[in-house]
C-alpha cells in the first residue's frame, strides 16, 4: 500500500493483480505512534483476521501494532492503539461509493468501496503479507 498516492495494489510475486484507490485515517501524514493520532501505520504487517459483521461493511484486520510500534510507544511513554483495518464503508452508506475518496475520513484505517471490500475479502487469505510505505 501506498500512502502519498492513496494506493492499495494487490500483488502476486511482482504482479500488479487490482489497484484501488483508498482513503487513509484523517491526519494521514507519517506513521502511526499511538491511539487516536489518527494516522494509518507505517511497516510491515499481515493480515491478522476478518470481520463480516464490522460496522464498516467488511474489515481485514492488520496485525498493527507489530515489534517496532509496540516498541516505540513504549519508549514514547504512549498506547500504540490497535485495530487498524481495511474496511468498507459505514454501514447504510454505500451510497457514498468513491467519493469517499475525497477526504481521508477514517481513524487510522484504510478505507476501500464495500465492492472494493467484497473483492479483497474474496482475493485476500488471513494471514497475507502486507506493506504500508509513505
Amino acid at each position: 500500500m501506498l500512502k502519498g498516492p492513496r494506493r492499495l495494489l494487490l500483488l502476486r510475486r511482482a504482479h500488479v493483480l487490482r489497484d484501488y484507490e483508498i482513503a487513509l485515517g484523517r491526519n494521514p501524514i507519517g506513521p502511526k505512534h499511538n491511539y487516536g493520532d489518527g494516522r494509518t501505520p507505517e511497516g510491515r504487517y499481515f493480515i491478522e483476521s476478518r470481520m463480516e459483521d464490522s460496522g464498516f461493511h467488511r474489515a481485514l484486520r492488520i496485525s498493527y501494532p507489530n515489534e517496532q510500534d509496540r516498541e516505540f510507544a513504549l519508549r514514547a511513554g504512549l498506547a500504540p492503539g490497535e485495530g487498524v483495518m481495511i474496511h468498507g464503508l459505514p454501514n447504510g452508506e454505500s451510497w457514498i461509493g468513491d467519493s469517499h475518496r475525497d477526504l481521508d475520513w477514517t481513524n487510522g484505517c484504510i478505507g476501500v468501496t464495500d465492492d472494493e471490500m467484497n473483492e479483497i475479502w474474496e482475493l485476500v487469505d488471513d494471514g497475507t503479507p502486507i506493506e504500508i510505505r509513505p
